[in-house]
């Protein structure tokens, strides 16, 4: 790091200044946003709706809670919520507009959209006031964040007593055998496959890259730590392919 005014952080695998980067991230969900969820159900092969499943499965959402879904653009994480909460409601964040868009138009299908708000903000100074959810989630986001202490300091805050964290993320396999199999399949077949399907390559390049710039699974347990949260555990998913981290604000 160099010195305040001049801070730099990754960007996949380039250094860039800390001031650049949400707006490069910016650019890349811009360009794949209508693409966004068809290029997941491609590069996972379905998995990740399993994925997204199980973490409804441990966040047991209940009737009546308010769930803020941070990077949450096309809404699957909070309709999921909501279909399992009665009466619960949820306010979608995310940085990029055109997600925004392709979520609402999803809530219209699904008959949610009034029990939806979708907001544009910035996940490290969230337009909230303080404790004003039970739940806060965050679903292969965490890794685009500039800064993903002061994300997580920031969930802490609009969390209320008693409220709860979770995030899935893409992370590191505890078998170097099958990280450098899926590595393989990771750069080679996503970047090509989102040339095919969405005709960008850079941006998915950019995505493989960010997956292996993130914490593994005890690092991150320790920075969800450092943020003030307790009972913090994690699960591995797919042999460590994803992994759900979970903390509580008591």
């Amino acid at each position: 790091m160099s010195d305040e005014s001049g801070r730099t952080t990754h960007f996949g695998e380039r250094t860039v200044q800390e001031e650049e980067k949400a707006g490069l991230v910016h650019g890349v969900f811009t360009r794949v946003a209508e693409r966004y969820d068809l290029m997941n159900d491609l590069m996972s092969a379905g998995v990740h709706r399993i994925w997204k499943d199980a973490m409804m499965d441990w966040l047991a959402p209940r009737a009546g809670q308010r769930l803020l879904d941070v990077a949450g653009g096309t809404g699957d994480i909070a309709f999921r919520f909501l279909h399992r909460a009665p009466g619960a409601s949820a306010v979608v964040l995310d940085m990029t507009e055109s997600m925004l868009v392709e979520g609402r138009r999803r809530a219209e299908t699904e008959h949610l959209d009034a029990r939806l708000d979708w907001v544009a903000g910035d996940a490290m100074a969230l337009p909230f006031p303080d404790a004003s959810f039970d739940a806060y989630t965050i679903s292969f986001g965490i890794r685009n964040v500039t800064r993903i202490g002061d994300a997580l300091a920031e969930a802490f805050r609009v969390l209320r007593p008693g409220g709860r964290l979770m995030v899935l993320e893409f992370t590191q396999l505890p078998v170097p055998a099958l990280q450098w199999a899926y590595d393989r399949y990771s750069f080679n077949v996503i970047p090509w496959m989102g040339q095919v399907v969405a005709g960008d390559r850079d941006s998915y390049q950019y995505l493989v890259e960010s997956i292996r710039r993130f914490p593994d699974q005890e690092t991150f347990a320790a920075m969800i730590r450092e943020a003030g949260f307790e009972q913090v555990k994690y699960r591995n998913l797919s042999m460590g392919v994803a992994a759900l981290h979970s903390g509580w604000k008591l």
